[in-house]
């Protein structure tokens, strides 16, 4: 069996995630989303809530499953018998950061390869950062993220 993984943050999960997350899956027989528990990072969501918005967003996905993890993705990948990580590149500008993540993965664990996928360019200018920042001022964010994730970041409002 043939298992990418997808890390990242995902604080939330927004449509351009899923976007490579749909296309990765095709190709392999199993994707698992993993989680960063980032201990630098002030999430907005603990990650319980992350996993739950990813479970919920992608029930639709035969082959994804979604855990967490607070070690190396290069370690994660191996116990799990991964072969792939997959990264999202929107900009040229995020090439740079991920080009650095990719060959130090490549020098921590030279069989786990990484894979760059651009989301579709409807999705192109849009990041969690963002989508936290327009949910904050009541902007329409409906296009962005599955109705799950919209709805958790309108409870988010509520109790700020």
């Amino acid at each position: 069996m043939k298992t990418i993984i997808y890390p990242g943050t995902f604080d939330p999960i927004h449509n351009g995630h899923l976007d490579i997350a749909e296309r990765a899956a095709s190709l392999f027989d199993q994707l698992i989303f993993v989680v960063a528990e980032n201990s630098e990072k002030s999430p907005m969501f603990t990650v319980a809530e992350r996993i739950k918005m990813i479970e919920q967003a992608t029930k639709h996905i035969r082959n994804i499953i979604v855990a967490s993890t607070n070690d190396l993705i290069v370690n994660f990948a191996k116990k799990e018998k991964a072969i792939a990580l997959i990264r999202g590149l929107r900009h040229v500008s995020d090439f740079e950061f991920e080009f650095q993540m990719a060959m130090m993965n490549f020098h921590l664990n030279p069989k786990i390869i990484t894979l760059f996928m651009m989301p579709d360019e409807k999705y192109i200018h849009i990041n969690s950062t963002v989508i936290k920042d327009v949910s904050k001022l009541n902007g329409n964010i409906s296009t962005y993220v599955p109705k799950n994730v919209e709805d958790c970041l309108k409870n988010k409002r509520k109790e700020d």
